[in-house]
């Protein structure tokens, strides 16, 4: 079974091109499944059925998984029997007949539009570490990146004159996204006025540099939102994604087409994209109630 395993990972990488986070999650849930079979007296993936299915499931929940967790094993269960059969290594798939746990909606935190502008405004640009940490927030939440392509993105991937940015999402994915007007001032400031600084005479293919004309790491960036949401004085817990999540809520509270946000933000499911309508009709909900005369 450990070859099948390498085989369906190997396959994901190159057919489906998953990331490697989700790679490594896939892993982790299909080698506890391994030993749980093998601690069931199943000799291997042959003599498995759909009640040992549901007997992990259920081991799973009573180790204290929570049902998002227990769903994920499941994806990963489901997709290693639908390869097991298309490799023709068995000829029945016992996990398609298996509902995935039922899990409770989570809703992304989003900041208000005032909210973002507060956080955007607070660092000093008069600083090389202000401006570079302005164009960054900016841009964050100008193309609604993820902290990792932001981290990661090249002088070669920013066009100004046109206002696009290139980046490669999940699975090394590319996509192109638009970055507004405010956004390209704070970049161009920050390369006209502080970047040669930051690298101190030394050479560098990534636009956002920090020492020794290295990329600002993902940890790096996130203690920098931390200190800025501190000073900005926002009561609310602030991570990268949530700028992320207030691009997409604004967009689509601004009346966006939910297909363009989806391609904006690098989703390959529109269901994805789709929680953030949940969000906005709460915040329709809210105003039909403090301003309908019948709310």
């Amino acid at each position: 079974m450990d070859i099948l395993i390498d085989q369906y990972l190997n396959y994901l990488l190159v057919e489906k091109g998953l990331s490697a986070t989700t790679l490594e999650a896939y892993s982790r849930d299909l080698i506890r499944y391994q030993e749980f079979i093998q601690d069931s007296g199943a000799r291997g993936i042959s003599e498995t059925d759909t009640a040992l299915i549901l007997k992990h499931l259920i081991a799973l929940r009573s180790a204290g998984l929570g049902a998002r967790s227990r769903a994920r094993h499941l994806v990963a269960i489901r997709g290693f029997y639908r390869f097991a059969v298309q490799e023709k290594v068995i000829k029945h798939d016992p996990a398609g007949l298996v509902d995935l746990p039922k899990t409770s909606l989570k809703l992304p935190d989003v900041l208000s539009e005032a909210e973002v502008s507060q956080l955007l405004n607070t660092p000093d640009p008069t600083k090389p570490t202000g401006a570079r940490d302005a164009a960054m927030l900016e841009l964050l939440y100008a193309a609604g990146l993820r902290v990792s392509e932001l981290v990661n993105l090249k002088l070669q991937n920013v066009n100004l004159e046109s206002g696009f940015v290139r980046v490669f999402g999940k699975g090394s994915k590319e996509r192109v996204v638009p970055i507004g007007s405010l956004a390209q001032k704070k970049i161009e400031y920050y390369l006209e006025h502080s970047r040669k600084a930051l690298l101190k005479n030394q050479v560098s293919p990534y636009i956002f540099v920090a020492r020794a004309a290295k990329p600002i790491t993902r940890q790096g960036f996130w203690k920098l939102l931390r200190r800025y949401g501190q000073l900005a004085q926002l009561n609310k817990k602030i991570t990268p994604h949530s700028l992320r999540h207030s691009f997409a809520t604004h967009l689509l509270e601004g009346g966006a087409d939910l297909r363009a946000v989806q391609v904006m933000l690098g989703h390959v499911d529109i269901s994805t994209t789709q929680i953030y309508t949940h969000v906005t009709r709460k915040h329709l909900k809210d105003l039909h109630k403090r301003f309908h005369p019948r709310g």
